[in-house]
């Protein structure tokens, strides 16, 4: 840094936090270090007795922390989502649109381990709405060598490190079995649940069925959904081992890929997971527990944002579901801001 007379600040950045004191009034920052001096403001320097500042010294393969910033943001941002005004050489991701956050993990670490420089988020996985901030990125001294920059860039990869999948339009058919339900002996909780839950999520019912425990009907119509159109199809009960309980056996019956039956949550270790592929589309189908019926959260709730972006879910992810994924039915639930699937 070099000191220079105040009246000849202006373009200048400071190195150092100015205070202001007025008694009775204000004790306080009155610009802080990274502030760019202003002519305005040279008159309120003057008042605090500030007639000789100490600037950053611009010198060859060095950059300030808002040049280094920008850098940050161009590695770290992808579609539908902008970047906040430069604040004390920190930029915040915004999000412009509802959808599914993505990571690229791996860059996100490489980049954080060169030191000096730090970018935090939130999970990826889960859903963000219009106006959310999703990562904010800043250097940690005033200023950095330019070649640890480049380090970050390459470090990142030429993908930027955070993209959001936008959620689409979809329509569910609901295949709801049991032949209690049925017969009408009991009155269909299961339902009510899933559609409260689509609908935040803009995706519309296009009809129900209640093939009872006929595991032949159960497969015809799942495959009558799909021929309909719809872009997901949801079995809801008969996914527990028990020999009558047929749902698993009839998904299978369709020929869709089965990616999971089984997952390392609580609520939703029964869950199955199947993808059915047409000429044109791939169609998920879900199993879903009864747990989802009556559970505040479970795993219906880690799976069905990442359905509603075409994510398409691997049997390693949902393995991986197994650190965090006990949800601790907390008095008041704050999901998805706890540890329930992270």
């Amino acid at each position: 840094m070099k000191e220079i007379r105040t009246v000849d600040a202006v373009g200048q950045i400071l190195c150092h936090d100015i205070t202001q004191i007025i008694k009775d009034q204000k004790k306080g920052v009155l610009f802080k270090k990274g502030h760019v001096v202003r002519e305005e403001d040279i008159p309120a320097l003057l008042s605090v007795g500030k007639e000789h500042l100490f600037v950053w010294e611009k010198k060859e393969g060095m950059l300030h922390e808002n040049e280094a910033a920008e850098i940050l943001y161009k590695i770290s941002a992808g579609e539908h989502m902008h970047g906040s005004e430069i604040k004390e050489g920190k930029i915040e991701l915004i999000a412009d649109c509802d959808g599914l956050l993505k990571i690229r993990r791996d860059a996100l670490q490489a980049v954080n381990s060169l030191g000096e420089m730090m970018i935090a988020s939130r999970h990826g996985d889960f859903p963000v709405r219009k106006g959310d901030k999703i990562a904010g990125t800043r250097i940690i001294p005033l200023v950095i060598e330019k070649e640890k920059m480049d380090r970050a860039e390459k470090a990142a990869g030429e993908t930027p490190i955070f993209s959001i999948l936008p959620f689409r339009n979809k329509k569910a058919g609901i295949v709801t079995t049991g032949s209690e339900v049925q017969k009408g002996l009991i009155k269909d909780t299961f339902t009510p649940v899933l559609r409260e839950k689509l609908d935040e999520y803009a995706c519309s019912v296009v009809g129900q069925t209640t093939p009872g425990d006929d595991r032949k009907q159960i497969t015809e119509d799942i495959l009558n959904f799909i021929r309909e159109g719809a872009d997901l199809v949801i079995c809801s009960g008969g996914m527990s081992v028990d020999p009558d309980d047929r749902t698993p056996g009839a998904i299978k019956d369709t020929g869709a890929e089965i990616v999971t039956y089984g997952a390392p949550v609580l609520p939703g270790a029964m869950l199955l997971l199947a993808y059915y592929k047409t000429e044109d589309r791939t169609v998920p189908i879900l199993g879903l527990p009864g747990c989802v019926m009556y559970a505040k959260r479970t795993v219906f709730d880690l799976i069905l944002p990442r359905v509603m972006a075409d994510d398409r879910i691997c049997a390693k992810e949902i393995s991986a579901y197994g650190e965090g994924g006990l949800c601790l039915n907390c008095q008041t639930c704050t999901f998805p801001n706890c540890g329930f699937g992270k």
